[in-house]
């Protein structure tokens, strides 16, 4: 077996803390929410018609990312963890983790028409930790193995007490029964999905206090190993991270935006102590997924700014001959306001003109995006030090990459 990406980089944050290794994850589980529009929008979509990828198409995007090998944990619901991991064995020779969605609460049955989402979050569970591990519902000890040992568990904190204390037994009872059955998981915190009361800039205080006052009563056997939720800007990030360092704290990505949103995001939230990030849409919505997942990696990297990314990302797009959704200009917006120690308001910002600045490490990065075929791009393991090097140097070795792959 390879060894696991997510095993050793979670070994050396918890050696150093300080650590700048970060985990990425591509959160393929829409299917346990969004029903028919889950891949999203197909590329053989007409003018003025709205088709979806079907579940095989949306499924074939997840064997292409794991291939590429840049994310370390590829999460799926149950059904997909069935095909890929326990029939196919995708992931046996492979240094990416598959995980499951292990429970679907209310506030994500995001059905066309439905009122679900409106109303107070509900504990529930589709699929069960057997079927994770080996798909069926009770597993042998031998064959806790065959499937996905990590696992995504979800709460939604509304500031209710009788949901909330809802929500908190349900997780509870999963706790107990992952530690029974040694399987690991990582916490999903999602905002209030009701209006409770609160202005957004007190939302990530009141999600902090939740979050450690659940944990406080769990011992190591029972934590997670990381935590999934929405990034509330610099203050609230380094007030978790400094309340217990022991907490791994992701992020999750939300809805697709520009180019310029979902880059910025993954380096401030870094910046301010993120050491996780889970893009689903954002993936899902790229122009050309591959390329998009290998810039959120270079970016992680310490290789490429946000600023630098995108124009270096519609360069790829350009070179493929994809036409992409906005404008550079456009794509180069940003839109988002949870950038700053305020977290209020929108923001934007025009970095398409320094686009000619970004000269040579544009050029040496856009070569080494532009991989034709998913299985053969080189391994993030085997690359060099990219902090170490000069631009030229840079060119250089990705050079030698194309030639490599292309031949």
């Amino acid at each position: 077996m390879v060894e696991k990406s997510l095993d050793r980089k979670l070994a050396e944050i918890h050696a150093n803390p300080n650590s700048k290794t970060f985990i990425l994850a591509d959160a393929k589980d829409a299917d346990m929410a969004f029903g028919i529009r889950s891949g999203g929008v197909s590329p053989e979509s007409y003018h003025g018609e709205l088709r979806f990828r079907s579940i095989a198409e949306y499924r074939e995007m997840m064997r292409e990312v794991t291939r590429q090998a840049a994310v370390d944990i590829m999460l799926m619901s149950a059904s997909s963890n069935e095909i890929l991991t326990i029939r196919e064995r995708l992931f046996d020779n492979s240094p990416v983790t598959p995980a499951v969605r292990t429970n679907d609460t209310t506030d994500i049955h995001i059905a066309r028409h439905g009122i679900y989402v409106n109303e107070f979050s509900r504990p529930f569970r589709t699929t069960t930790i057997d079927h994770a591990q080996c798909g069926k519902y009770e597993c042998a000890p031998s064959e806790r193995g065959m499937g996905a040992n990590l696992g995504l568990y979800s709460v939604t904190f509304n500031n209710h007490h009788e949901r909330d204390l809802e929500t908190l037994k349900a997780f509870k009872e999963f706790r107990l029964e992952a530690e029974e059955k040694g399987f690991r998981y990582f916490l999903e915190i999602f905002d209030p999905n009701v209006d409770i009361g609160l202005s957004p800039d007190k939302i990530g205080e009141f999600v902090n206090d939740m979050i450690t006052r659940t944990l406080a009563g769990v011992t190591e056997a029972g934590r997670p190993l990381f935590l999934k939720m929405v990034y509330h800007g610099p203050k609230a990030m380094e007030e978790l991270v400094h309340y217990d360092p022991r907490l791994i704290v992701g992020i999750l990505g939300g809805s697709a935006g520009t180019t310029y949103d979902a880059f910025k995001l993954i380096h401030e939230a870094q910046k301010y102590g993120a050491r996780v990030a889970l893009f689903g849409r954002k993936i899902n919505n790229a122009e050309h997924q591959l390329a998009f997942v290998r810039f959120l990696r270079l970016i992680v990297d310490g290789a490429i700014s946000p600023e630098e990314a995108v124009p270096a990302y519609h360069a790829v797009l350009q070179g493929m001959g994809i036409k992409p959704r906005r404008s550079l200009e456009d794509d180069s917006a940003l839109t988002s306001g949870i950038m700053s120690y305020g977290g209020s308001g929108t923001a934007i910002i025009d970095m398409s003109r320094r686009a000619g600045a970004v000269g040579e490490k544009t050029a040496s990065v856009s070569t080494a995006t532009s991989v034709g075929t998913p299985s053969r791009a080189p391994s993030p393991s085997a690359e060099p030090d990219w902090s170490r090097m000069t631009p030229q140097e840079k060119l250089a070795y990705n050079q030698r990459e194309r030639d490599r792959i292309f031949g």
